[in-house]
């Protein structure tokens, strides 16, 4: 078993490694990434948009009630901000990118699979990994960062209503801690954070779709599969970095 596991980590490693190095080899293929942009967008602007409200309200109503047992009502809104910006809005994107986006990537790829035509295109001298995978990997990494962007202020929004509307806040005091405790690092983070939880989905939804197993029934076995696999893999990452980013970026007045 643990054999097991661990050949099919070197698997999905050497697919990572072989797709960065396809990136750069010609002909890329711009239609194919067109098309995948603007369907991973689709299933998953709305979703991310409807998700992210209640996530900022939440977090602004918890930071709210311990900052006014704390007698610190004035940073509540730096501390909601900056809880949405480095670790809800990148979270929400990844788990929906592999949801919605990379299920469906995944379902693509292994139906192709078990029809055997990745086996006739690389008869035909045709890489499947450039042809298909590429595309669909940089699609879901460029949707996540533009959706990240979309989270954060749709969850800033939302934190910001629940936090002056029910807890009575001030609208200057919410915006003045933020920019006494945030600075452009936590946005670079964030970003990075989408960018890397995108490509962490495509690459696990892309293999899993091109290794199903026992025809039908494995493609959707696969779909799940690939689905656990990237929240277990994200919130592992997310960990990583945000421990690295506290330990090389001091905080605001620190």
């Amino acid at each position: 078993m643990i054999t097991g596991a661990l050949r099919e980590t070197g698997r999905l490693f050497a697919l990572a490694a072989e797709v960065s190095r396809a990136v750069f080899r010609r002909p890329f293929q711009f239609r194919e990434f067109t098309e995948q942009f603007w369907f991973v967008a689709s299933v998953t602007i709305l979703p991310a948009a409807l998700v992210s409200i209640p996530f900022g309200a939440v977090i602004a109503l918890q930071v709210g009630s311990l900052t006014q047992q704390l007698g610190a009502q004035s940073f509540t809104g730096g501390a909601s901000i900056l809880a949405v910006v480095q670790q809800a809005s990148p979270l929400i994107v990844a788990l929906l990118i592999a949801g919605a986006g990379g299920s469906a990537i995944c379902a693509d790829l292994g139906s192709r699979t078990i029809r055997e035509e990745l086996d006739a295109m690389e008869v035909m001298g045709v890489s499947p990994v450039q042809r298909l995978v590429v595309p669909r990997v940089l699609a879901a990494m460029g949707v996540a960062v533009l959706l990240n962007g979309l989270v954060s202020v749709v969850g800033i929004l939302g934190g910001y209503f629940f936090n002056v509307v029910m807890q009575g806040g001030t609208p200057g005091a919410y915006l003045s801690s933020f920019s006494a405790l945030a600075q452009l690092p936590d946005l670079y983070v964030s970003e990075l954070k989408a960018l890397v939880f995108g490509f962490i989905a495509g690459i696990v939804a892309a293999y899993r779709g091109l290794n199903p197993r026992g025809g039908p029934k494995g493609v959707g076995d696969a779909v799940n599969q690939s689905v656990v696999i990237t929240f277990l893999l994200l919130f592992f990452v997310n960990m990583v970095m945000t421990a690295v980013y506290l330990q090389i970026v001091p905080p605001k007045g620190g």
